[in-house]
């Protein structure tokens, strides 16, 4: 579900490099219970207590038990799809990050919501790649939870 105040982008391949400079967002919250937090864990074998045991959580700066960086990180695909798409593609890949910071934690329970800026188009072979600056916010934050500079291909 796209947020009512959403800022979504939707353009042609053709008309990728138009888009320099232009935001996108911000995307619909998206709360992170403890059941996926404990469930990412179990995929990845990321196990620290800081995101599974509440009672030594408590006992840290934080408070209380975070999110993984890496989940809230993931969780740029689906927010993202809901304010950003290019159409009239053959296929679209995600190629990397150029740059990724955790600036503030996410409170396990808590929402978050991405919002970002074309930064730079560029040619490749078979198509354009895209450079975009993606910023998660948690709600009643005061600093961003992730900030990554990717990189995304999209090919004829």
């Amino acid at each position: 579900m796209t947020s009512p105040d959403a800022a979504r982008l939707s353009v042609s391949l053709d008309d990728l490099p138009t888009l320099v400079g232009r935001s996108f967002g911000p995307s619909s919250w998206r709360e992170i219970p403890q059941s996926e937090v404990r469930a990412f864990a179990d995929l990845t074998g990321d196990h620290n207590p800081i995101h599974l045991d509440p009672e030594m959580a408590a006992t840290t700066p934080f408070g209380g038990t975070i999110v993984h960086g890496y989940l809230t990180l993931s969780l740029v695909v689906p927010l993202m799809a809901e304010v950003f798409e290019v159409t009239g593609i053959g296929v679209g890949i995600n190629y990397g990050l150029d740059r990724l910071r955790f600036p503030a934690p996410v409170p396990v329970g808590s929402r978050v919501r991405i919002a970002g800026e074309v930064t730079a188009v560029d040619e490749v072979a078979g198509g354009l790649q895209v450079a975009a600056r993606v910023v998660f916010e948690v709600e009643g934050g005061s600093k961003p939870a992730c900030v990554a500079d990717m990189v995304l291909r999209y090919y004829r």
